[in-house]
């Protein structure tokens, strides 16, 4: 029945076609799952979770960390947030929480995503062709400064990927590419009909070689030799730095302080899981305000009066994320049983909490197929005011314990970027409507139809 329908249009037609429930039966090694449209029913589940929620994702990576990687050590070791549930997990996000959801910790990157954010403005205007379009792939390009970005705050240096002699080889370049396999081995083990649980497939073969190349020793593709160089540099000005107050240590050195490993995880994570994410929500704000030259316009004015404070930004990119988000929603598996509009779901129930058409419902958001950004900051007698939706039906970062953790940072990135775009360039889009594809995520696929025009 729906063969030739897929990743949005999908949700779409289940939700359609079989209300706001639906049991999606496992085949060939994928794991039951429960399709939830309701916000009513996902806050009875997200609220209702013991303290330690599980939230599957990355089968195959998990599989590959503890089968492969860390076959020969204790059980009980944390592997990564992306990875580990429980006791393990608990250990992990226990440690992390207090260095990367502070926001004064977050707030001592503010100059530095700043300078990248310029610098990205001057890559833009000096690679624009006669039609003032970037000559490169806009989505590459993305990628270019989301590495960078994200690099400050993990490895608390640059890796200049805005560099015009940096070969298609080069690390950079490489780790791009490899987080791109990531999220398409993702795709085909854990969304996928797949027998990679019971055998070891050519697919799992392929993942396990990209994932290899993601975290081992490998010359070829360099990530954990910048890693390991960029955290022993941070070990040696720490011994330098040893009189500098704490507010003053940036992540990498408050995790140093913690757990050598830890800080290697989760340097890693950042960089693999930093990119494609807010590659994706800087292309959908883009294209959205491309579209909505009045809320542009807005914006611009906003960013051109140098207030320190900036709402209509904020506001701007929330509502490019429920209109365009880069995921189609959230996972749990139950941790015990519910009994959600009338049916029985016991515990250890794989549930997608199907947001992206949560947030796209009248029931929840007036108006909601609308780039409306002042839903987010109008008065509460308005009819927009987003106070009247449901809590639950738009939830980009996640909820509770299992919130994202690089939620401060991606926000930084994001605002930054933008509010440099809109001073300099008025952007425009032509053609047909920008081209979305689910896959692990959601992604903008070209063509790139953005316009770069001087302010």
């Amino acid at each position: 029945m729906f063969y030739n329908v897929k990743g949005i249009e999908l949700n779409k037609k289940l939700y359609e076609m079989y209300g706001p429930i639906v049991r999606l039966d496992s085949m060939l090694g994928t794991d039951l799952i429960i399709a939830l449209y309701d916000a009513d029913g996902a806050a009875q589940i997200l609220r209702g979770q013991n303290w330690m929620p599980i939230r599957p994702g990355f089968p195959s990576l998990e599989y590959y960390r503890k089968n492969y990687k860390h076959k020969n050590e204790e059980s009980s070791k944390p592997t990564g947030l992306l990875t580990d549930h429980l006791e393990p997990w608990k250990e992990f996000r226990s440690a992390m929480n207090p260095v990367m959801m502070q926001p004064k910790t977050i707030r001592l990157y503010a100059n530095a995503i700043d300078q990248v954010a310029q610098d990205m403005i001057s890559r833009m205007k000096s690679t624009r062709d006669e039609n003032n379009m970037l000559r490169g792939k806009f989505d590459i390009e993305m990628n270019l400064w989301a590495l960078e970005s994200i690099a400050v705050v993990a490895l608390g240096t640059r890796l200049n990927c805005f560099d015009p002699n940096l070969a298609e080889d080069s690390p950079a370049r490489r780790l791009i590419q490899r987080v791109n396999d990531f999220f398409n081995c993702v795709e085909a083990l854990d969304y996928k009909p797949t027998l990679f649980k019971f055998t070891r497939t050519s697919r799992l073969k392929k993942a396990i070689k990209t994932y290899e190349d993601l975290e081992k020793r490998r010359y070829v593709i360099s990530v954990s030799v910048i890693l390991e160089y960029f955290i022993q540099e941070a070990m040696e000005q720490l011994k330098k730095n040893k009189g500098i107050s704490n507010d003053e240590k940036g992540v990498l050195e408050k995790l140093l302080e913690i757990n050598e490993e830890f800080a290697y995880i989760m340097a890693a994570d950042m960089l693999f899981a930093g990119v494609d994410t807010t590659t994706n929500t800087m292309l959908g704000a883009l294209y959205l305000l491309a579209i909505n030259p009045d809320k542009q316009q807005k914006l611009r004015e906003e960013v051109m009066s140098k207030s320190d404070k900036k709402p209509y930004l904020r506001a701007c990119i929330k509502e490019s994320m429920r209109l365009m988000p880069i995921a189609p929603g959230n996972f749990r598996k139950t941790t015990k049983d519910f009994n959600i509009l009338g049916y029985h779901i016991p515990k250890d129930t794989h549930i997608l909490f199907v947001h992206q058409e949560m947030s796209l419902n009248e029931d929840y958001f007036p108006r909601a197929s609308e780039f409306i950004p002042e839903r987010w900051i109008v008065d509460k007698d308005d009819p927009l005011y987003h106070g009247n939706a449901h809590p639950f039906a738009f939830s980009p970062f996640g909820f509770g314990v299992r919130m994202c953790i690089g939620r401060r940072i991606a926000e930084l990135e994001v605002e930054t970027l933008l509010a440099r775009i809109v001073e300099n360039f008025k952007v425009e889009w032509f053609g047909p409507p920008a081209n979305v594809v689910q896959s692990a995520l959601n992604y903008v696929r070209g063509p790139y139809n953005y316009v770069l025009k001087d302010v």
